[in-house]
């Protein structure tokens, strides 16, 4: 028999019940980019695209200290640039994007970073993602960055349609249950969670807080879907996944997503 399909109401409902799960496993959040002005933060969120935010959190001390603002950037030289992020993939292209996006905001903005998206991904190398960690972050204006972890554990938390994959698709209808003044915090603790719980290669199953509603759970563990209540096969079994966690092994996973937070 076919698996009752899951309405609107009801999954916002489980999206709303699992967030304030996640509220409580992961109380503190903070961009994991370090910056202490938008100006830093544009930069440093162009930077970050394939590659690791601390990656880039290692280079961006030198090349702010080098750069200060907009207008020292615009007027770098290439190369030097370049040999500050050398360490960081695609370091050419980003080179040429952050000192086209300084020139542009020099020119257009008068070397100020702009506060709405219109005007925020009219500049080089500034897509909707990283608007929305500007908006967020920099301005406390309502922003939902969408990434690879938010993809994913959005995906396997049933909190879109399993074909729907475009950032603006899951960006739309997740915010859609949530109010504004959620979003960007929202969008953080799905990162986190992504990163330290709900990884991409091996997820963390057996202690996540979340294992009894995720409807993905029986896909990793071998345990009835918490949507179908059926029995499916396990794809990842090891000792580790399939053992009845331990506190011991919950409280690690707990204090990595507060450390991943910056929580003190």
């Amino acid at each position: 028999m076919a698996a009752k399909r899951e309405s609107k109401r009801a999954r916002a409902t489980r999206m709303r019940r699992e967030y304030d799960q996640l509220c409580e496993f992961i109380p503190v959040t903070k961009c994991q980019l370090d910056y202490r002005t938008p100006f830093e933060l544009i930069v440093a969120t162009v930077l970050s695209a394939q590659t690791t935010d601390r990656r880039v959190n290692g280079v961006t001390p030198e090349l702010f200290a080098r750069y200060p603002d907009a207008d020292a950037l615009a007027r770098a030289n290439i190369a030097d640039v370049e040999s500050i992020i050398r360490v960081l993939g695609f370091y050419r292209m980003k080179s040429k994007h952050i000192i086209e996006l300084a020139q542009a905001l020099v020119t257009r903005f008068g070397g100020t970073v702009p506060q709405t998206m219109e005007e925020l991904t009219s500049l080089p190398g500034v897509g909707r993602k990283t608007a929305n960690v500007v908006l967020g972050n920099a301005f406390h204006s309502p922003g939902f960055p969408v990434d690879t972890h938010v993809i994913r554990v959005t995906g396997r938390l049933g909190w879109r349609d399993a074909d729907e994959t475009a950032p603006e698709a899951i960006e739309r209808d997740v915010t859609a249950v949530f109010p504004p003044r959620e979003w960007t915090d929202l969008s953080h603790r799905l990162i986190i969670f992504g990163r330290t719980v709900c990884t991409a290669r091996a997820p963390q199953c057996a202690w996540c807080p979340l294992n009894d509603s995720c409807p993905s759970a029986g896909d990793f563990l071998d345990l009835p879907s918490a949507r179908t209540g059926t029995r499916r096969p396990a794809k990842r079994r090891t000792t580790k996944t399939t053992a009845k966690p331990t506190r011991a092994a919950a409280s690690r996973t707990r204090k990595t997503a507060a450390d991943d937070a910056g929580a003190r």
